[in-house]
């Protein structure tokens, strides 16, 4: 048990986390896990006064050993804690018996992602994928939180099955309008997606564990300044901007990091704002260089899980970021212990804008193909608006003026494809 100095700061919002190690696990990756409680805690607002730990299987009713439990509901009491956060996942019985006991909220980490992300929806989508996410997490749940708050209610056993029900069915169908209302988002979505496309854009999207930089590295690629904190889960609503790539025409969009455990309900929610991430035509999967290689695998893996099944053949470029904290004997000790999990690997400093140019150089090598070919326009009012079109869809390599304009020409296939058709309508 840890107790902070800050307990008497006066501060609201006082919390103790809580977190439950299996015997026989890795204390090193335990702290990780444990630290990214932390991290997750400051990120709600909130300010950890005290730690608890235990070593053991779980309980069912209580997670921890009732008597461990007991030495929680009196440091709530000496403390003044508001509530209590468990790094596990709690079941909704043993909520129930925690608070009961301790006299306070208590949440598990999934409640507290959920918190974090209400309080950065900005958007009228990302509240309901925030709502949407809240109404899976409870859906599970609801029969057991109906039995347990009005258990002194019940005429018999059982007594609040039509009432349970009842609630599980409102749960459902506001779960069914929400994802009603988000599938019509994601229909704009893929149309602006086929829209961008045709117009020559290509689809580049940062991805990565929370906290790895990819906001910093938006700002530091795109000429930016989006919000980019020491901080997890800064970015909830994806931010789309364009990228040059010197004539090569790209958009390039930050999204929301990667988590460990991330339950599938939170990922079902938040399926439209992944979609900008699944229907890329790259992958910049930004790493944290400066963590121990241990942390790094682990957080590479999350990520390629998060990934995998959804990408159909996506090329990625792992970004290995913060380089800046390192010597080149260190990258390379790193490199050898987690190459075989990284492809495609360009070191960067976003903080500083180092290796922006081998960046951008990567992008363009890991690109959908362009054609090039020779064009023949006829030297006209008509063949200059051709011209003119050919600047905005592709890259003008070479124009020579004569008796007709002769342009060398890159771009994509279904554009030169037009661009000829547009050539022999004119000429017939």
């Amino acid at each position: 048990m840890k107790i902070s100095t800050e307990q008497k700061s006066g501060t609201e919002n006082r919390v103790i986390l809580v977190k439950r190690t299996a015997p026989n696990s890795d204390s090193e990756r335990e702290e990780n896990l444990y630290m990214e409680l932390r991290e997750l805690t400051r990120a709600a607002g909130y300010l950890p006064i005290a730690e608890v730990t235990q070593t053991r299987f779980p309980d069912s009713r209580y997670q921890l050993g009732r008597g461990k439990i007991e030495e929680l509901a009196e440091l709530v009491r000496s403390t003044g804690a508001e509530k209590v956060i468990f790094y596990n996942k709690l079941s909704t019985t043993q909520l129930f018996n925690i608070s009961e006991i301790c006299g306070c909220q208590v949440i598990d980490k999934f409640q507290l992602i959920l918190e974090i992300f209400a309080k950065r929806a900005t958007t009228h989508r990302s509240k309901l994928q925030v709502e949407l996410a809240r109404l899976k997490y409870e859906v599970p749940r609801a029969r057991a939180v109906v039995s347990l708050l009005k258990k002194e209610e019940r005429s018999g056993f059982m007594g609040l099955g039509d009432y349970e029900d009842s609630y599980e069915q409102d749960l459902k169908k506001r779960i069914a309008r929400i994802g009603s209302e988000l599938e019509s988002a994601e229909k704009d979505d893929e149309s602006l997606r086929v829209f961008r496309h045709r117009k020559g854009f290509s689809l580049i999207c940062l991805a990565g564990y929370t906290n790895a930089g990819k906001s910093t590295l938006f700002n530091a690629i795109v000429d930016e300044s989006v919000e980019a904190k020491d901080m997890l889960f800064t970015t909830l609503v994806p931010m789309t901007r364009a990228l040059d790539l010197g004539g090569r025409k790209a958009l390039l969009t930050d999204t929301v990091g990667f988590i460990e455990d991330l339950p599938h309900w939170l990922v079902d929610a938040f399926k439209s704002t992944l979609d900008e991430i699944f229907l890329s035509d790259l992958i910049l999967l930004v790493v944290d260089a400066s963590e121990k290689p241990e942390m790094i695998l682990q957080k590479l893996s999350t990520s390629h899980d998060t990934l995998w099944d959804r990408i159909q053949g996506v090329p990625i470029i792992t970004v290995l970021n913060k380089t800046d904290r390192l010597d080149e004997s260190e990258l390379d000790a790193i490199m050898e212990n987690i190459g075989h999990m990284a492809p495609n690997p360009v070191f960067i400093s976003a903080k500083k804008g180092d290796g922006m140019t081998a960046l951008k150089a990567e992008i363009i090598k890991h690109l959908p193909a362009w054609a090039f070919c020779s064009l023949s326009l006829p030297n006209s009012e008509k063949g200059m608006s051709i011209l003119s079109w050919l600047y905005e869809e592709g890259i003008v390599r070479k124009v020579e003026y004569g008796k007709r304009i002769v342009v060398d020409y890159e771009a994509r296939t279904e554009i030169i494809n037009r661009a000829q058709t547009l050539i022999k309508a004119q000429e017939n």
